[in-house]
């Protein structure tokens, strides 16, 4: 018995590849990035709290405006909570988020000294803000955080100049951060053109319809760009006029959840699958489960199992597909082949045996 693996989601269905890195090796691809393709970024949501009310932003109703921390989808309450997360994927370097982390600059400092303790300098820290940071509340980040990426508001755009946008970039340059601007591409984006010489890169994230943001969408009349995914039509020609300058990249949703989520889960399902799991292209986890109608240890006794074979779970005995599909007539019982997210994550497919 072989089990499909499901196709992964097309790439960029269809659109043109502006700004990925194997398509531009013209393009000054920040280092930031360059691990995110590689599922090697751990991220390091500090706070949902923010001081801004962008309409188009993503960011889940149950994350928005509360004041908890996750790393990946684990809840940190201590360092070593982080620190657990980063070692289950082998993670090579964190991203930092929120909400805006530089609301809670405390926790930020904490958090990333403790990964450059663990892993070494060499662990890579970028961190998203949408404030334009003062010099004093940059200095606590040297030698903690790497790469700083700016988000100036939808609102400020047009006046970019005037903001302290420039200075707190320049600023940034000179205390050695990589710097640059990450934003949604958006009607009025080329106004921020004036920010391409001072930075070193310019992200370009293709805009996503989510459940928080659905009414602000619809009131500006924008739609989904394809039946499947969270796009929004129009990003590509919105972004056009910058995509020319080799510091913009171009970033997709369909990048985003097929290569960049897609890689991770695959760094986290090869060091936590126990020794009966097979592990998918798509980052899953395959076994077999029998709830057996006897005692489980008849059932590990008519199976042939060693001890290292199985485990018993809340669900049943769990064990290899393979064995339990080439051993199913030997017991009785619910016996099927599970599909999951590594860590005990949602089950995707359950397929009876």
């Amino acid at each position: 018995m072989t089990l499909p693996v499901r196709d992964a989601y097309p790439l960029l269905l269809g659109r043109p590849s502006y700004g990925m890195m194997e398509d531009a090796p013209d393009r000054f691809i920040a280092p930031g990035c360059t691990l995110c393709r590689e599922g090697a970024k751990l991220v390091l949501f500090v706070t949902g709290r923010c001081d801004r009310d962008c309409w188009y932003c993503p960011l889940s109703t149950e994350r928005k405006g509360a004041d908890r921390s996750f790393a990946n989808d684990r809840v940190v309450v201590s360092e070593e909570d982080l620190l657990a997360e980063a070692r289950t994927m082998s993670a090579l370097g964190t991203g930092v988020t929120g909400g805006d982390p530089l609301l809670e600059p405390e926790r930020v400092v904490r958090f990333c000294r403790a990964l450059k303790t663990a892993f070494g300098p060499g662990h890579q820290i970028h961190l998203y803000t949408g404030r334009a940071p003062s010099r004093d509340e940059l200095q606590p980040l040297v030698g903690l955080v790497d790469e700083l990426r700016l988000h100036p508001p939808h609102e400020d755009w047009e006046r970019i100049c005037e903001t302290d946008y420039p200075r707190a970039i320049r600023e940034a340059r000179t205390l050695g951060f990589a710097i640059g601007v990450e934003v949604p591409a958006l009607p009025g984006i080329e106004r921020l053109a004036p920010l391409l010489p001072l930075v070193d890169f310019f992200n370009i994230n293709e805009l996503e319809w989510g459940e928080a943001n659905a009414d602000g969408m619809r009131e500006r009349g924008l739609s989904l760009a394809r039946p499947v995914g969270n796009a929004i039509e129009g990003c590509l020609e919105w972004a056009a006029p910058l995509l020319d300058d080799p510091r913009v990249r171009f970033c997709t949703s369909g990048f985003k959840d097929s290569v960049q989520l897609r890689q991770r889960l695959v760094r986290i399902a090869r060091n936590t699958a126990r020794t009966f799991d097979e592990c998918t292209e798509d980052g899953t986890v395959v076994y077999g489960r029998l709830r057996p109608t006897g005692p489980i240890g008849d059932a590990v006794a008519a199976l042939g199992l060693e001890e290292d074979e199985y485990a018993v779970e809340e669900d049943g005995l769990e064990l290899a597909w393979w064995r339990l599909a080439e051993g199913r007539d030997a017991v009785a019982g619910d016996k099927a082949v599970v599909e999951r997210y590594p860590n005990r994550g949602m089950v995707v497919e359950v397929t009876p045996l």
